[in-house]
């Protein structure tokens, strides 16, 4: 068996000192400091094989961060590591008790398209950070290379438009990670955010909805609709990427900040349809009486070709095996719920006897979260809003 972890960082906002990243935002040097030093905290204590970081404006900082990372990890590789040099001379029991370098390891960082690298606006990408490499080189997607347009109709039947999406807000980043005799397509992402689009009128300095003194919730509430349909539209444009992976029998695991938990309409696209129970008790697509029902062996076909499909959430795997379900990413406005997830395909799951492997256990860093909302618990713009999530894998050779 080879064993190795998997984690998702969302890093809010990784940028150097004096860089006005969004309107008004920047780091003092001390801010930055310090912000680099939880990070490399937060890898240091994670130790991950793969790491896939969101909301990183500069590769240079992330090395920077990776670096100091190291040298945290050297440091505490001296005191506690067994050697002749040590008075308690100790024999390791651990499995793993030494931190492991990324001295070696590949980065792989996907700048944003839609940033156009001037102060105060500012648009994030992300990275994957990978102990084993990759195999070829890593994919950017962002830039459809044909429009997606998304036709819709009304119940009635006459044509209703469609929605035309040209580029993610984000980029997805895509790679293939060598692990034991495998490798694993890793799919990085981090889709759009809830924050409410609103449309800015021809040489208007800002949306009205923009303005809180008059406060519009019908056109705020349009707003949230037209960031959800970009979300889905966004999970749509990942999944087909998923999917054209597993159909070259290929492992995925897909983790990043969905923007939503893990039943929301978005993620589901991404995870694929749960089979239904029988399709021997469904109406046929071309049913020509009540009783024109899908056969038995149609029913498990059809199973077969939904399950080979689907991918399956870490969190759901381990709430499954621990009887638990207190796992939360985000902290805000009193809800607390996981925006951030890994997901695999069927080649990991337990259930399947064919899998190549499974996880082991499943690991939730959120210590650091405060709910911004409460006054006890003030807003801390320097550690990131987000908890981070590692799955423990273990894979056959």
């Amino acid at each position: 068996m080879t064993r190795f972890t998997i984690a998702s960082f969302n890093v809010k906002n990784l940028i150097g000192p004096d860089q006005e990243y969004y309107q008004f935002q920047t780091y003092t040097p001390e801010e930055y400091a310090w912000k680099e030093d939880w990070m490399a905290q937060q890898i240091f204590s994670m130790d991950a094989d793969i790491i896939g970081f969101q909301e990183i404006f500069e590769e240079k900082a992330l090395r920077d961060v990776v670096a100091e990372a190291d040298r945290i990890g050297q440091e505490s590789n001296d005191a506690v590591l067994p050697s002749k040099t040590k008075s308690y001379r100790k024999k390791a029991i651990f499995r793993k008790l030494g931190y492991d370098s990324y001295r070696d390891a590949g980065l792989a960082f996907a700048p944003n398209v839609n940033d156009n690298g001037l102060p105060g606006q500012r648009r994030p990408g992300l990275a994957i950070l990978s102990r084993q490499g990759f195999v070829g080189t890593p994919e950017v997607i962002q830039q459809l290379d044909e429009p997606l347009e998304i036709p819709f109709r009304d119940l009635t039947g006459e044509d209703a438009g469609s929605y035309r999406l040209t580029r993610t807000s984000r980029p997805i980043l895509k790679a293939r990670v060598p692990v034991g005799n495998t490798v694993i397509t890793v799919f990085n992402c981090h889709l759009k955010s809830k924050l409410g689009e609103f449309a800015k009128a021809p040489g208007a300095d800002f949306a009205p909805e923009a303005d809180l003194t008059h406060y519009d919730p019908v056109g705020r509430a349009l707003g949230a609709l037209r960031a959800a349909t970009r979300r889905m539209a966004e999970a749509w444009v990942l999944r087909r990427e998923i999917v054209a992976e597993l159909e070259q029998g290929h492992p995925v695991m897909v983790l990043g900040d969905f923007n939503d938990g893990e039943h929301a309409v978005s993620s589901e696209i991404i995870s694929g349809e749960q089979p239904f129970r029988n399709y021997a008790w469904m109406l046929r697509h071309d049913a020509k009486d009540r009783n024109d029902r899908y056969s038995k062996e149609e029913n498990t076909a059809i199973t077969n070709a939904v399950l080979s499909h689907r991918l399956t959430s870490a969190e759901s795997l381990f709430v499954r095996k621990s009887l638990r379900d207190m796992i939360y990413t985000s902290a805000f406005g009193g809800v607390y719920e996981s925006l951030d997830q890994i997901y695999m395909s069927r080649h990991f799951h337990p259930d399947n006897a064919d899998r190549i492997g499974e996880m082991e256990y499943f690991s939730v860093f959120n210590d650091h979260l405060t709910d911004g909302s409460h006054a006890e618990a003030p807003y801390n713009k320097l550690a990131s809003d987000h908890g981070q999530v590692m799955a423990h894998m273990q894979i056959k050779d």
